[in-house]
């Protein structure tokens, strides 16, 4: 009898931790629009990038790359971190992609990844300091 019990007892808790989590994501709502905590007026991504198809995904994200790698070496240079300099609109980035890479295969964008992310890494440290200061971080 003690053994039954205490098996409806275990039953009666795992039921109610499995019903909480499901009530807590009813109460969830999704939303596409991206909301930043510093400079939230961000340039959005150019549209034809964000229609890339799924197979040439890599040439998406080597324009991303080649944006942060700019936009860290800016504020290295310019020893601001103002929302202007840390996100500015994507056509310098989109004008590097195409005078460089507008042909390349797969492999040769994902080495430049590659290179464009190891830029990026070297003025990270230095742009981050630049934007904690600014309080831009």
């Amino acid at each position: 009898m003690k053994q039954a019990r205490c098996l409806i007892a275990l039953i009666a808790m795992a039921l109610s931790l499995t019903a909480a989590p499901a009530f807590a994501e009813r109460n969830l709502v999704p939303t596409l629009e991206p909301s930043f905590n510093v400079c939230p007026d961000r340039p959005a991504e150019p549209t034809w990038m964000q229609e890339i198809p799924l197979r040439q995904a890599y040439q998406r994200v080597l324009v991303q790359d080649i944006y942060r790698a700019q936009n860290l070496e800016r504020i290295v240079e310019t020893g601001s971190c103002a929302c202007e300099i840390r996100f500015p609109a994507w056509d310098e980035a989109e004008a590097t992609f195409r005078d460089h890479h507008p042909t390349a295969e797969r492999w040769e964008m994902l080495q430049a990844s590659d290179v464009y992310n190891r830029r990026a890494n070297d003025a990270r440290l230095e742009a981050k300091a630049i934007c904690e200061a600014a309080g831009n971080w």
